[in-house]
């Protein structure tokens, strides 16, 4: 077998086996957990020291999980906080409110004690912040939630706390002040103009070429939303990787997207698996986002990266130099034997002198002697 019969074949193969890939079902994603908030550990020591905070009312626990508010700019109203000591000691409580903000990894999370309330936390007012509470008992703690009168429609979110401030002493004999905190979440929804709507701000894709076409290679993207209206958002995602012609190669699963408050930023990263290097690569971010109220128009996203086949395009390349190669060949064997053309002088065949031979005697001008030029 020749050597181009040998690589027109594996040419062919190697050919098949990409085609067969590309049209293979769609390739599954790696899964992505979902953020969620992470529990804080407690401090050296704390094992001792329990409690729990819910929201409450005069008489007791009301079976809220969180404080949720629907009010117009200028409202007051009265709540409860429960506060129970879980201890078998009493337990001084600082107990206040605070702001929320969705951290980069799309947990809820509250201002550290240090950093002073701005938002909904500043409208929370306690008789005062001190509370003590007997061992096995619940103190339900009045608060005054006012909304002033120039506050931003849409949502606000915080949380009451109750914290215990206790001394440590670490390994080296260091003297530390520990504040622990537990909270309950507020939502609060100003009346007026809400507006919900969510952003993707940008997409990445980037493409790991494998060596063996067939086996595919890994697409990781990468999208980064932000919450641009003034309602907390929530809702789902999935990234399709499609080839040329809109021809899709692969399709993540949905992917639960965390609670962002109005202004939070969030950034998902996905990693598909097996994905045929079909030349130019296209990720494209579906977004279905959802409110606590209702679902959102999709939100769409793109990006594009190139994904060549590099061991079928260098093959394609060495078939296409070997035919170059095969033609030239074939070209000159099949030329015939003797054959040339007749020489030129000043431009033009002489037709007197034969290719090889001697020169013909050249017959004179009509009208000049014989023998003159």
């Amino acid at each position: 077998m020749s050597l181009v019969t040998l690589l027109s074949r594996t040419g062919a193969t190697l050919a098949a086996v990409l085609l067969t890939a590309a049209l293979a079902p769609p390739a599954a994603a790696a899964p992505t957990p979902s953020p969620a908030s992470t529990p804080a550990k407690p401090a050296p020591g704390a094992a001792a020291t329990r409690w729990a905070v819910q929201p409450s009312g005069p008489d007791g626990p009301t079976g809220r999980n969180y404080f949720i508010y629907d009010l117009a700019p200028g409202s007051t109203l009265t709540d409860h906080v429960g506060v129970s000591n879980l201890s078998d000691r009493p337990l001084t409580f600082q107990v206040y409110g605070t702001d929320a903000y969705t951290t980069a990894d799309g947990a809820f999370a509250l201002l550290p004690a240090d950093q002073a309330a701005a938002d909904v936390g500043s409208w929370i007012r306690f008789d005062r912040r001190s509370w003590t509470v007997p061992p096995g008992r619940r103190a339900d703690i009045p608060f005054r939630l006012s909304v002033p009168a120039n506050a931003t429609p849409g949502d606000h979110a915080g949380g009451v706390i109750a914290a215990i401030a206790q001394a440590r002493t670490t390994a080296d004999g260091q003297q530390v002040r520990v504040d622990q905190r537990l909270a309950a979440r507020v939502y609060l929804r100003v009346n007026g103009d809400i507006r919900p709507a969510v952003a993707i701000e940008s997409v990445r894709v980037s493409y790991d070429n494998p060596v063996n076409p067939a086996a595919g290679g890994d697409a990781v993207v990468t999208y980064r939303l932000r919450n641009t209206g003034n309602v907390r958002v929530g809702g789902t995602g999935t990234v399709a990787v499609n080839g040329p012609f809109g021809w899709e190669l692969a399709r993540t699963a949905p992917v639960d997207l965390p609670e962002l408050l109005p202004g939070a930023v969030f950034t998902v990263t996905e990693r598909i698996t097996g994905v045929p290097p079909a030349l130019r690569l296209t990720a494209e971010v579906d977004l279905a986002p959802t409110t606590v109220d209702a679902a959102l128009p999709p939100v769409l996203r793109s990006a594009a990266t190139w994904a060549p086949p590099w061991l079928l395009l260098a093959l394609l390349a060495v078939l296409a130099g070997w035919s170059v190669v095969r033609w030239r060949r074939r070209s000159v064997v099949a030329r015939p034997a003797g054959t040339g053309d007749a020489p030129v002088q000043d431009g033009k065949a002489d037709p007197g002198r034969a290719v090889g031979g001697p020169p013909s005697a050249v017959p004179p001008v009509a009208g000049s002697p014989a023998g003159t030029p």
